[in-house]
Formats: structure tokens, sequence, C-alpha cells
């Protein structure tokens, strides 16, 4: 629980009394249902006549995250611009639970951002020249919309690899676009419409090194649902957030630096005073003195408060552990992926090449997302793809419930709101 260290008694005690209830070993449905549900009652109450199965977009939010934000603002009410002690803490503590989450060297590895389009943005306005960006064309738009600007103004020259006719992205494709010059590889781990899971990141880091380019690897649909190590894989840089699995709602994202580039030696146009080295004298020199390691990659003056709404969320998934919550997220695949096909729909999901949620492919995605809302099952398509992900809170009931309710809007037969 060495997570837990960093948060005030009330969020932690709460949570590593009920991970404690569980035992160790396997999750089950009926221990989840007793001992961590309860953390979550007001979304539950908010959302009991709906099935969400949309966890992989919007992560729901524990109880206790409405009681850490208000610690937030106390702090300002009471004691106005002394409140930054507190805030700077929090902060500290947001970059070590993350840094424990990627299994990262120590926490100013990590870089507070608002959105994974700034860390991004952070990285290609290192370069002094126009550097040759190789991407996927299955990036997310936070990515994609970036990248594609950069390139129409000139300031990147962008390589697009196209996904091959099932689909999936070929590592083979993303290597031979590396051979052919790069400097900065953009990849995600899990790809956001259909669940891939990138294979071989060894292959493809391998592949930049020897083209002398750096990795930057986007670990949205990864991070609290898959373990990752940033060491192991050796990528440059990672973007990621606590929208999704780490329950932290907008605004809680992240930049991670490996520690070969928190020499000084690496810098970008993207800084602000916070970035200064000991912004709080406000001493002036010129050029710039920047903070040591990762800290001279932050910027003007920080939003505060996502700090302590992603902290109930962080501290759930290292108190679980990300390898049980992995496991069980598999079963629950599997078990939709089943219950699907007894209703004669393929659907991909469970299996160890893909991320957390299950997709159904067809033309009729939107138009399906949009008939399960109207019945209380939240789901949501981009474009062929229908994504639904369970969750722990998520019971085997729902997963019949929503196999029986597509089949039905599938082959346009009725259907009653029954959640």
């Amino acid at each position: 629980m060495m997570g837990l260290m960093n948060a005030p008694a009330a969020t932690a005690e709460c949570i590593e009394a009920a991970v404690c209830a569980l035992g160790a070993g396997a999750l089950n449905e009926g221990a989840l249902e007793k001992q961590i549900a309860p953390l979550f009652s007001r979304v539950r109450a908010a959302f009991r006549d709906c099935a969400y199965l949309a966890n992989h977009s919007l992560g729901r939010p524990l109880d206790a995250m409405d009681d850490d934000i208000r610690e937030g603002t106390a702090a300002w009410y009471a004691q106005m611009g002394g409140a930054w002690e507190a805030w700077e803490a929090e902060s500290t503590a947001f970059r070590s639970r993350l840094a424990q989450l990627l299994n990262a060297p120590r926490p100013d590895c990590v870089v507070p951002k608002t959105s994974a389009g700034q860390g991004l943005r952070s990285i290609l306005n290192t370069y002094d020249h126009v550097p040759r960006v190789v991407a996927t064309r299955g990036e997310f738009d936070s990515l994609d919309v970036i990248l594609r600007e950069y390139a129409l103004r000139g300031r990147i020259a962008l390589t697009m690899v196209e996904a091959r006719a099932d689909g999936r992205f070929d590592t083979a494709d993303i290597i031979a676009a590396i051979d052919n010059g790069a400097d900065l590889v953009v990849v995600s781990h899990v790809i956001f419409n259909t669940g891939q899971r990138l294979a071989d990141l060894r292959g493809i880091v391998a592949a930049a090194r020897r083209s002398r380019a750096k990795v930057l690897l986007d670990v949205y649909h990864t991070l609290g649902v898959l373990p990752i190590d940033v060491i192991e894989l050796d990528v440059d840089f990672a973007v990621g957030g606590s929208y999704k699995y780490l329950r932290g709602g907008p605004g809680a994202c992240f930049l991670y630096l490996h520690s070969r580039h928190l020499d000084g030696s690496l810098r970008t146009l993207d800084t602000g005073w916070f970035a200064k080295r000991e912004p709080f004298t406000y001493r002036r020199p010129d050029p710039p003195q920047y903070g040591a390691g990762g800290n001279a990659f932050l910027e003007s003056t920080p939003p505060v408060l996502p700090f302590y709404q992603a902290r109930s969320g962080q501290l759930l998934t290292l108190a679980l552990g990300v390898g049980r919550l992995r496991a069980y997220s598999l079963a629950q695949q599997r078990r939709l992926v089943a219950l699907l096909a007894n209703n004669g729909i393929v659907a991909a999901g469970g299996s160890e090449d893909r991320g957390a949620f299950v997709v159904v492919q067809d033309h009729r995605a939107e138009a399906w997302a949009s008939a399960l809302l109207a019945v209380g099952i939240i789901a949501d398509a981009r474009g062929r793809h229908l994504r639904l992900c369970p969750d722990v809170l998520t019971t085997d009931n729902e997963l019949v419930l929503a196999a029986d309710t597509l089949a039905a809007v599938a082959t346009d037969r009725a259907v009653t709101r029954s959640v």
C-alpha cells in the first residue's frame, strides 16, 4: 500500500480498509460488491437505473473525490496565498503516485499537464529544426489534431502509418517508416477505437534507436488497467491522464520524461515561471535558469484542484494492484464476448493483445450506441467500433443485459428499458 502514504487519513484509510477486507488473490464480484462498491455510493445512486459500460471513456469517481477537492479549496479559503504550500505538496504526491504506476524511477520524471496534447506539444517544441515525426493513423484526436496542424504549418515533417486491411496496425509497417528516417515516433500502447494493444513495442523502440529517434508513447488507454514499465520499455516520453481508468476526471494529465532527458540538455518553448529555479523568489537571470529535472518542463501557474481530484482514483488503483485489475478485466471481457457470441454477435476482447474494452465492429455502431443509451445501457462508438467496457463495479447481470439488448437492437427487435 505504498501509494497511500501521501494521502490524508480520511481518503487513504477508507480505501485501505476496503481493499484489505477484500483479502489477497483474484478479485470476484461478490467481494467487490461488498467492499468496493460502497466507495462509489454517489455515482451508483445517480446511475442506479443504468448499466455503465463506458469506463474506457470517463471513469466513475469515488465518493472521496468530493471531499478531496474540498480539502484543496479549504486551503485557499483559510490561507489564500499561503495555500501554495499545501497545493505543491499535493502536486508532489500526484507525481509520486503516477511514478509508481508507470514504474518511473523518481517523481520528477512525471510532469503535470492539463492534457496529453499539452505533453506532446512540449516535446514537439524541443526541436530547433523541423523534426521528422512518425505516427500512426490510430492516434487519438488529442494527439492527431496537433500532429496534423504542426505538419500543415510546416513545423514537422509527418509520416502517418496506415492500418492494414483488417484494421490493425502492424509493427513492421511502423518500423519501416522509422527506418526511412525519423526524429520522433508517436504511438499508442492501446489504439483508442479498436482496442488493439500494439505489438512489439521493444522492436519499435529499437528501430527508433537505430535512427537516433526518440519515442513518445500514449498510455491513456493503458495506465491503471494494464501493467506498464516505462523503464523496461525504454521509451523517452509518455503522455496520459486520469480521465479513464484512474477515475480522476479531466485536467489531471501528465508528461513522463526518461531520466536521461532530465540533465538540462532538453529544453522546450512550452515553459513559464513555474519552470524557473525557485520560482517564488522572482529572480530573473538572463538567460532563464530552469528547475532541476522534470521541473524544467513545468509551465505557468498550474491548475491545482486536478491534483486533489485525481487522488482517490490513484490510491484505489495502487491499492487494488494493476495486475489484479487486469486479470479481472480480462475475465469480464471474455464473459461479455461469449455472451455476445451466444446472441450471434462477433466481438473482440478478453485477450492479451487487447486493452480493457470489448469492440463490436459494424457500420451501424453509432446508431446502436444511441439505441442502447435509450434503454439505459451506456456505451459509445468511434466510427464503426462499438466499445463496451466493464469495470470492478459492473455486475454479471449487467453484462447479460447488455449482450441481450444489443442482440435485439442489431436485429431490429423491440427493446424496452429494463435496467
